[in-house]
């Protein structure tokens, strides 16, 4: 694998990942999105995440990269001018997007309707990886390849990226496939978490501040709440993932 120099901050390929870390609209449209830092782009070449590209600034070392991959070095001015972060680390690199697939839902799986916030995103892949149970993003959630929540999974995203549906796909193969369907939401009905068998559910869990979609409430087989201290009023989304998540593999 050769290696490349580029000194112009108005090179094609910088322009092209700036417009990768900066629009949802590109990325989809190039089946492309970014990551960065070195320990991040270590993680894209173990899982073999489709590495296309690593742009590195001069002197920074790198992982073994697959051979395919385009390496390019940059002086740190330019590579400080590519990246989002106030404190660059060194690399950045494109990958390829895995292939778009019907859904294939399964029990025992994370529902994620609305979850706008891209670090509250990131970081709940991250802990669904950590305890092995898929994820299947609705509509209204962030982009998973943006930039913030790649750099918030922690490798995450290249392990196992979440599936992709509507909610009236998600409904349909509940019924279909005879999976539960529960939501987290405060209702007149709903459990303690503790006391509902989850771990063959499709739990559903909404934003912060908007909660799941009514219509995909209506559907709902059963809600669930996190039993806590009745003066809080709710839990930042991420945590509650992470709590109801362990409660499915218990």
């Amino acid at each position: 694998m050769g290696e490349e120099r580029i000194t112009s901050r108005q090179n094609p390929l910088l322009r092209h990942v700036k417009k990768l870390l900066a629009s949802h609209a590109y990325r989809n449209e190039c089946g492309e999105y970014v990551g960065d830092g070195t320990k991040l782009l270590a993680e894209a070449a173990r899982w073999d995440a489709g590495l296309r590209v690593v742009i590195a600034a001069d002197g920074v070392t790198l992982c073994p990269l697959p051979p395919e991959a385009r390496l390019v070095r940059v002086p740190p001015d330019v590579m400080d001018s590519v990246s989002q972060m106030q404190t660059p680390q060194g690399a950045l690199f494109v990958c390829a997007m895995p292939p778009k697939r019907p859904l294939e839902l399964q029990g025992g799986c994370l529902i994620l309707d609305g979850i706008q916030d891209p670090g509250n995103l990131g970081t709940i892949l991250r802990t669904a990886d950590a305890l092995e149970i898929p994820v299947v993003l609705l509509e209204g959630c962030a982009d998973p390849y943006g930039p913030k929540a790649v750099r918030a999974t922690m490798g995450a995203i290249f392990r196992a990226p979440p599936q992709r549906a509507s909610r009236a796909e998600l409904v349909a193969q509940c019924r279909q496939k005879g999976i539960p369907l529960v939501a987290a939401a405060l209702t007149p009905t709903a459990l303690d978490l503790r006391h509902v068998p989850l771990a063959d559910a499709a739990v559903v869990i909404g934003s912060e501040g908007r909660g799941i979609c009514p219509e995909l409430l209506d559907q709902a087989d059963q809600t669930i709440i996190i039993p806590m201290n009745p003066r809080c009023e709710s839990l930042n989304a991420a945590t509650a993932a992470a709590i109801v998540l362990w409660q499915m593999k218990r």
